[in-house]
């Protein structure tokens, strides 16, 4: 609820957080806001499976969370690839969200493997303020 109360529209939970996902995810909802799910490099795509009913976006983690400026982990794409048809086949409008050395290079390969969403740090704010703009017109054109 704390993070519903300072504005969060999107919560999302790593599965391993907790022994009780499907609980989490409908107090998640059960707060007005979206309920999304994190999945690690190492977490399977299978792990939606059981809760793919209550997830309104999943986050894939294509690098292993924890710092900036690592370099994308390529078998990240066909677990893009697998979540993509998961979601279709749901008939539901769930995001898939893609986080960790996304950049202009790896952009397109994310989109063309089922992402509707994006998450770029280093790739944006890399340099100084003055590239920022220039750096999101980059990835834009990339994406």
């Amino acid at each position: 609820q704390a993070f519903r109360d300072a504005g969060a529209d999107i919560i999302t939970v790593h599965p391993e957080a907790g022994p009780h996902v499907h609980r989490t995810l409908q107090a998640i909802r059960a707060t007005g806001a979206k309920a999304g799910v994190s999945l690690n490099p190492g977490t399977p795509v299978e792990a939606v499976d059981p809760i793919i009913d209550l997830v309104d976006l999943v986050l894939v983690m294509s690098v292993n969370p924890g710092f900036g400026g690592q370099s994308f982990i390529e078998t990240s794409l066909p677990k893009i690839e697998k979540l993509r048809k998961k979601i279709d086949a749901t008939g539901r409008d769930i995001i898939l969200e893609v986080d960790g050395g996304v950049n202009a290079k790896t952009a397109p390969k994310v989109i063309a493997a089922g992402a509707t969403a994006l998450v770029a740090g280093t790739a944006v704010y890399g340099g100084d303020a003055s590239a920022y703009a220039d750096n999101i017109t980059r990835l834009r054109s990339a994406a």
